[in-house]
This record gives structure tokens, sequence and C-alpha cells, in this order.
């Protein structure tokens, strides 16, 4: 691991006719020879899918002769559809093609015949040829890498690209690892020598590490740049590992075939510069030194426009709008971007943590708690009633629970009063084989769940169970490179946590058990991440122009579905606020029309492994990530043009079809919640050092929606313990937008961390809303370990100093504050009732929810759907209330039943088939203490 700027050891001469480089006592050959490609027709480039065993991925294709019309069409089965999927890419027609950029037109490959130096400079003389002439020299000592440039003169008009093909060639087994963006990571290498687009770079290079060196050649910056955003359409340049000889060889071709400025006519000139690479260090501290060295990347935002904690009181405002889209009557948040009629849920645990640690009872009434009867009742995250719906593979059928074996865990430690209804099912969870998301099986039997039962049982044979299978896994994952596509634990791939080791649940073992091998193995998989993050183009020092015209830009796919455009002002930004550094696109089958997502969960894990590892580069990327990029919920992704409207308060307060500079995913508005929440309260654990800790459990979800869950425990507050987290709606004001905050509550006192985004220091007024708190006379605010900083409040005011990307964390004796919610919600209640029974008649399933002192619910569904049954009935009787009678004609059939404390709840159900049949089924008691 490197860090901050650093000089390159490499040493360059010439060599006869080619070009030496040594760096860490090895010695590389670069030879001054070039591909070049022609093409009389336009070879028309278009992207198409690979058909690459277990990853869907889109690659660069061509128009060719018969004879190297290799690419087989694929056939996409009509499960992929939706947001990202491009039926232009997908399901084009059959055309005769290549994806080897070698078999483009007609290629021929020219040497040197004559070398001469002048000064710094290298020239390459090439024998005129037939078609064109080309030029090349070398530049030796150009920072940080020496640098080649041609310049290519045609004779004839047509379409061309000028490849380097000089570098050193690696046979497979004498590297070490190999990397070609996007998704050939570790020592998986390609199949054929596909390239890689500029818009696909998340740096313009592909490397080969032998053990000693990482060797490369690397696109200059300058034919990446800031505007427009990076589209196939815009790009200069391709990028490819193999070599017709199956020899893993870093190539840069320009322009692409068919592409930005490939059509030729006779006496024009191209030109085109790159970087010869070679530097001692392993891939992922290579990446570091390209991002540092050559795009100028370093902690670069701040808060834009608002506080993240604005954004997330925004955020939770937008959630319990019409316009976030919650169908009550399906429970789940609609999924008509990808699928029309469905509704899809990531986790209950977001509206949860969001409920408690914000004292919000409506948030968990309307949002926390039906999700968590949709994910204990649920087949799949994915939920329609129509049957026959078939995109992304989505269920009508109540075989839950859809809900992680982890989820049931933390369920359990927020409700620790329903014992048996959570254990029952996580160990039934354990082991059984389920598929949740997609297509995607997932086994319980793995040591992630085992470390979870163990947290959720405290049985040690959970965690000696973890700790051998984690090790296995070590060495099965982790010690070994991946050659291949899938691993110990996954099948197929789609995104980038897939690509990866499982480095967010290792950090939780880590955390746990406090052993080194677990942290430097999460650290090896958030390094490997890392390549995921675009650290191009670089930023300008300079202003843009956005929304020209005052038009927002428009998704092509939106547009194609009838959305409208949108409106914003044309204004002027500093460059920094609209760039996707820091941030991923979506996936390996979707990066080419979601080029950088918001969803970045990644971020508050990076962070502490930056803190752990003491790593700066992941500290940086996590900020990039996350700081400064909206300021409510800002939608899914950049896709078209660089645009702030995601910068804007009122964004997402639109209706679906009036949405269209990006996807909204509604779902993921609650994990959001959670990832600001997440990064908030790791990023005071780091500036502390430590010292404000609140301890947490996991938040698994799918796909890439992990983060850690808090607020259900008390934690550590600068020298405080027992200190409740407590972070109502708009509990602050705050004079400098540069400022983001945690607070936490104990007795009469309030505990606020000021985290400062900026790269200045920060004195500014903080006012406590007095809806949630006041103060007595005498009420004073204080800095925990200092002996004079002590100041008294006025009018619930005080002044704060925090220092330049520091922290400034102070305690405000004296208070009153108004806690009813969170205090009911977390209230132990020992209730030690029946929680959880299984009616053979229709396949029921009976639940009772004990939450705390808040209250207790009965939760009973049928797992038989209406081909079975035309309605059911519940009977049921709330201690010695009268018996009531809720009917369902329409499937679901399930039922909720609010109960107190103390009363048992007594049932029975009557089902009418659809023969006519009725059955009706003895009565049950549950909640009896």
């Amino acid at each position: 691991m490197i860090t901050g700027f650093f000089p390159v050891a490499a040493q360059v001469k010439l060599s006869g006719n080619d070009i030496q480089v040594r760096s860490g006592g090895k010695t590389y050959q670069f030879l001054p020879e070039f591909t070049v490609l022609y093409s009389e027709k336009d070879p028309a480039l278009a992207l198409k899918p690979a058909g690459i065993d277990k990853v869907p991925y889109n690659v660069p294709t061509w128009k060719t002769d018969a004879s190297k019309a290799d690419y087989r069409q694929q056939q996409i089965n009509t499960s992929v559809a939706g947001d990202g999927f491009d039926d232009k890419i997908l399901r084009s027609k059959k055309e005769e093609r290549t994806a080897n950029i070698y078999h483009v037109g007609r290629s021929l490959t020219i040497k040197t015949d004559r070398v001469w130096e002048k000064g710094d400079t290298v020239h390459f003389h090439f024998a005129d040829q037939e078609g064109f002439s080309l030029q090349a020299w070398l530049v030796k000592n150009t920072a940080p890498y020496p640098s080649v440039g041609f310049l290519l003169t045609p004779k004839k008009e047509g379409y061309y690209s000028v490849g380097y093909t000089g570098a050193p060639a690696f046979e497979k087994q004498e590297t070490k690892e190999s990397w070609q963006p996007l998704i050939w990571t570790e020592k998986r290498t390609p199949d054929q020598p596909y390239l890689t687009p500029a818009f696909m770079a998340t740096e313009p290079t592909t490397l080969v590490n032998d053990g000693v060196n990482s060797v490369g050649v690397l696109a200059d910056p300058q034919y990446l740049p800031f505007q427009p955003l990076p589209l196939l359409d815009n790009s200069r340049f391709g990028i490819a590992l193999l070599n017709p000889k199956e020899q893993l060889q870093p190539q840069v071709f320009a322009p692409l075939p068919g592409g930005l400025h490939s059509f030729m006519k006779p006496g024009e000139t191209f030109g085109f510069s790159f970087y010869l690479l070679v530097t001692p260090h392993t891939i992922t501290d290579t990446y570091e030194q390209i991002a540092r060295n050559i795009f100028g990347f370093r902690d670069y935002r701040t808060n834009a426009t608002v506080s993240m904690n604005t954004t997330l009181d925004n955020l939770i405002d937008y959630v319990k709008t019409h316009y976030a889209w919650f169908v009550d009557s399906l429970k789940g948040f609609a999924y008509s971007t990808d699928v029309p009629g469905a509704v899809k849920n990531v986790s209950s645990l977001n509206p949860l943590e969001m409920a408690i640690i914000r004292d919000d009872k409506e948030l968990f009434e309307k949002r926390a708690y039906p999700l968590m009867e949709f994910m204990l009742s649920r087949e799949k995250f994915l939920f329609i009633l129509d049957s026959t719906q078939k995109i992304q593979s989505p269920s009508r059928k109540l075989n839950g629970p859809i809900a992680p074996l982890s989820e049931l865990g933390v369920l359990h430690s927020v409700f620790p009063g329903n014992d048996y209804l959570y254990t029952t099912l996580a160990k039934k969870e354990f082991k059984k084989t389920r598929v949740r998301n997609l297509d995607v099986e997932e086994k319980g039997a793995n040591w992630i769940n085992a470390l979870f039962l163990f947290k959720m049982t405290q049985d040690t044979a959970y965690l000696t169970m973890s700790r051998r299978m984690a090790d296995e896994y070590l060495k099965e994952r982790v010690d070994k490179r991946m050659a291949a596509f899938g691993d110990p634990m996954i099948s197929t791939h789609f995104f980038w946590p897939t690509f990866t080791n499982n480095w967010s649940a290792l950090l939780e073992l880590y955390e746990l058990t406090k052993e080194e091998r677990y942290l430097k193995a999460a650290h090896d998989g958030a390094r490997h991440y890392a390549l995921f993050t675009w650290m191009a183009p670089a930023i300008p020092d300079s202003m843009i122009t956005v929304n020209k015209g005052g038009k927002a830009p428009m998704y092509w796919y939106l547009k194609s579905k009838g959305h409208q455009q949108m409106y914003y002002p044309e204004e002027k930004v500093p460059a920094w606020r609209v760039s996707e550094v820091g941030l991923t696109p979506e996936s390996s089958g979707t990066a080419t029309g979601h080029r950088g997502i918001f969803m970045s969960t990644f971020a508050p894990w990076m962070l502490r492994i930056g803190y752990y590892a003491k790593d700066q580069f992941l500290i940086e990327i996590a900020k990039a990530a996350l700081v400064g990029r909206s300021a409510s919920f800002p939608g899914y992704h950049m896709n078209t043009e660089r645009t702030t409207a995601y910068e804007k308060p009122d964004f997402p307060l639109h209706e679906h079809k009036e949405q269209s500079v990006n996807s909204f995913h509604y779902n993921h508005i609650l994990p959001m919640a959670s990832l600001f929440m997440d990064y908030l309260v790791s990023d005071a654990y780091v500036k502390s050092g430590g010292k404000i800790s609140f301890p947490s459990d996991y938040i698994e979800g799918y796909a890439y929606l992990q983060n850690k869950f808090y607020g259900h425990k008390k934690g550590r507050f600068m020298g405080s313990d027992q200190v409740q987290l407590w972070m109502p709606a708009r509990l602050l004001s705050i004079g400098d937008i540069g400022l983001n905050y945690i607070a936490a509550r104990k007795k009469d006192s309030l505990f606020i961390a000021f985290a400062n985004q900026s790269a200045h220091a920060i004195k500014t007024t903080v006012t406590v809303n007095p809806a949630w708190a006041t103060f007595s006379r005498k009420a004073v605010c204080s800095v925990p370990g200092t002996e004079n900083n002590r100041q008294s409040l006025k009018d619930s005011s005080f002044e704060v100093t925090v220092p330049a990307n520091g922290q400034t964390a102070v305690v405000l004796s004296g208070a009153v504050l108004r806690s009813e919610f969170q205090d009911q919600l977390l209230q132990p209640d020992p209730d030690k009732s029946r929680d959880y029974l299984s009616i053979p008649e229709g396949h029921t399933k009976a639940m009772l929810f004990k939450l705390g002192g808040y209250g207790r619910r009965l939760f009973v569904y049928l797992g038989d759907d209406d081909s079975k049954w035309s309605s059911a009935r519940l009977q049921y009787r709330v201690g010695t209330a009268t018996k009531k009678t809720v009917i369902k004609s329409e499937y679901p059939f399930e039922f909720t039943v609010e109960a107190g404390l103390q009363e048992p709840i007594v049932f029975s159900l009557i089902l009418t088939g659809t023969d006519g049949k009725i059955i009706r089924t003895k009565e049950y008691e549950m909640g009896h203490k």
C-alpha cells in the first residue's frame, strides 16, 4: 500500500532500436512496434454481449469479413430487461461481426527501421507504407512516466486505428496478477483480444504484475476529457490486455475503429500519445499511483449546497410522500422502472434503523413495520401479483422469509422478546438454499451466516464454525487470486461485490474477533474494489456550464418510456461538483448505460477499513463517493450529461413519468438513508480515533446494498458510556453547511460531534431545535477533555470551531430532551409467550411481533394462493374483547391484528376453496404471558 504523491523509480534508456525500462532490479523491453488497422467501409462499431460464462458484459464489436466473423450472437432471455439493459446492445440483428480487435479490417504490424536521439527525445522512423505513413517518438523524462507519441498520415480514404503493440508480453502462468477494466481482475483474463473503450475505463490502462513490477501502457489523459461526459460515441481510444498469441500484453488502440475520428481522408493527420508504465508496486497500488500522479485524485469534495444531515432530513421527508411510490396494499416500493406492476424491497432494517435513531413513530408505522411483514412472508425481494410477468424473475408466492439470516438476527437483537420466532426461522434458513434476488442461489450454511447465528444465539459453536469456514475461504478465495469467474461462494457475477472477496462481512468478523488476518483480507478486498471506482477523467480546476437552455439531461431509456422533459436553470458550477470520480458504474451488465451510481454503499466500509489499515486512499475514495452529491434522494445514476439536477432539494418530488434525468428505484431510498447514517457515524468514529463509537449490526440486503445498523444499542462518546444515538429531524440549525454531525443523548445531556468536510477551519453558530430539546438557565456547552472550553447557551444556541477536515465534539448539559417513541420501542419486555406457529390448513404461518414497550402485533398469512382459495376469514379475540372477523377476498391472504402488551390473542381461520368447499381451523392462542 502506498499513499500520497510519490516518485517513479523506473530508468529509461535506448538499447539498439528498443526502449529499456528498468525498475525493481528488472529490465523490460518496449519495442517501437505498431499495428495499423484499415477498413475501406465503416466497420460499424457497436457494443454487444460478450457471451462470457457467468458474467454479463458488453464489448465493442465490428463488422468484418466472413472469414474473421467469429462473434456469436447471444440469446438473451426475457428476464433480462429493464433499466440499464439496452435492447440496441442485447437484441440487435445478427451480423457478421468480431469482438477481436485484430480481426477488424486489414491489419499491418510495422517496426522501426531507424532510431535517433535529440536531447531528451528518441525519434523512430518507419518505412512508408502503401496506405499510410507513421511517425513516432519517445520523451524519456516526462513526469511521471516516459511518454510515446505517434502521428498517422493516411494516403487513402477510410477508417483507421493505430495500436501500440510493442509492450512486454507475458505468458499467463508467469504473472502474479493482471487487470483490464472493467471485469478482468486478479488473474481472470479475457478469452480473446477485447477492447475496453475509453468511456468504460476507470483508468485508461491495462496492467500486468509479474511479482516484481506492474507493467502497462497508459493513454494520455488529454484524450479522455471531462466534457462531454464519456460515452461510446465520444471515446477516442480503447485498451486491451490479450494479444493474438494469447499472451498478456498491455495495448492501446486509437482511434476506435468506426469510432470518433477514425474516418480519415488522404493527407489528414491523426496524433495520439501514451505513457510506458513500469512501477514496483502491486496492481492496486499502481492504480492509486496513476490516480494521484496522472489524474490528480485527492480529497476533493465538500458539502456542495447543504450538509449531509439536511440531505438526510429531506430524504426522509420524501420517503413519506406519495412521490416515493410506496404501495400500501403490497407492502413495498413500486419497481415499475424495471418491472411493471411489481414492488421490491431491500430490507426492513433500513426504515427500522431510521425510525429508532430519528425517534420517528410515523416512519415505523408506514414503512418499517409493513416491511417487517413483507420480509418474513415473501419468497423473493421482487413481488408481483401478475403471474405472467417474467422480467427479472419476480415471485407472487408467500413462501418466506425472504429476510436473510443476518436480518433475522438483527430483528432479534432489536426485539429480544421474539426469541423463538427469529431463532427458529434463522436456523431453518441456515440449513437450506434459497433464491432471493433475480435467479441467484444462496447457500445458507456459510461462514457469514454462522457468524450471525453466533451473534444471535451466543452459541460459541457457531463462532468456531464461522472461523473455520472463513479460514478455508481465505485459503481458497483470498490467498489465491481468482483465475476464472466464480468463486467458493459466488456462482455468477453481476454487481461489483461479487468480483471481490466479501470484504464487508470480513470486516464484521474482524471487528468481532480482532484477528488481523480478517482485516488483512478485508483490506485486500477493498483495494480491489477500488478498481471499479472512477479515477478518470481528470477534474479540471474550472467552471462548467450545465442544464444548457434550462433543460436537464434526458435519459434515453426513460425517453423511450414516454417520460417528460425536466427543466432546471442553466448555471455554471465548479467541475468537481458534477464529477463521477469516486463513484462506480452499476454492474458488469449495465456499466455501458449507468456510468456512476449514487448508491455508494461501499463508502462507510472503505472509511473504516482505511482507518484500521491506515490507508488514506480508501478514506478519500469513501468521501469522494458520497459527500456533497445531493440535497435529497438523487435518483440512481449519471448517464448522458453532467448536471446539477441531483443537487436540488425538489429533484425527487415529481410523479414517476415526470422523472427523466435518471432512473428512480424507490426501494433504494431507505437504503440510501442508512448509507448516510453509516457514513456519519463511521466518520465520527474515524475522526475521533475510536473515542466516539456506537455498536452496530449488519444490514445485508442484496447485491451491493450492505451497511451497518445502528441505534438499538448504546455506545461511547469521548469518555461517556451508555450514550443513546438520537438524531431526530432537523435537530440542529448550523450556520455553515460545511459541517455534518451526529448526536446522542444520556439523561439531561445532549452529545454532538461536528465533522468538517472542508479544507478550512469553520467557526459558526449552532441552534438546537426547541421542539426536541430545551435548556435550563444553567445549561452549558463543554468540549470533553478540556478544562476551560465551556460556554453558556443563549436561546439554545452556542458557537463551535471545527478544524479543517477535523472534528469537534461537545456536550450540552442541563437539557430536557423530548423522546417518546425511541424509548418505547427499545424498552425491554420480558415476554416469553409463544410467538410463532405453523397451521396446516392453507400452509398458514402465524407470528406475534413483540415490539418492546410499544406493543404487540399478530401477523397471519396463507402460503397458498388464489389458485386454491377464493377467500379467507380471520376470527380473533384480543383478551376479553368481543370476537371480530376480517375477510380477505383477494390474494395475498394476510392479516394483521394489533394487541396490547398483556392480552392474549385467540384466533381461527375459515377458508373458502375455489371449488366452494369451506374449511375451518381449530382455535389457536398466542401472547399469553
